[in-house]
């Protein structure tokens, strides 16, 4: 019973924390072009010596 009086907070400000930075990530823009990564990779690039 002890060990829920510590676990349960850890758990719980885990929690939290990956709240905040799943919110922050949003926040900052990370998920705005999410077909650019797959559209860049099926671009040929020619090389310019």
């Amino acid at each position: 019973m002890n060990g829920l009086l510590f676990l349960i907070p850890v758990a719980l400000g885990m929690g939290g924390l990956g709240l905040a930075a799943f919110f922050w990530s949003m926040r900052s823009g990370q998920y705005e072009d999410l077909d650019g990564a797959a559209q860049r990779i099926l671009i040929d690039e020619e090389d310019e010596a």
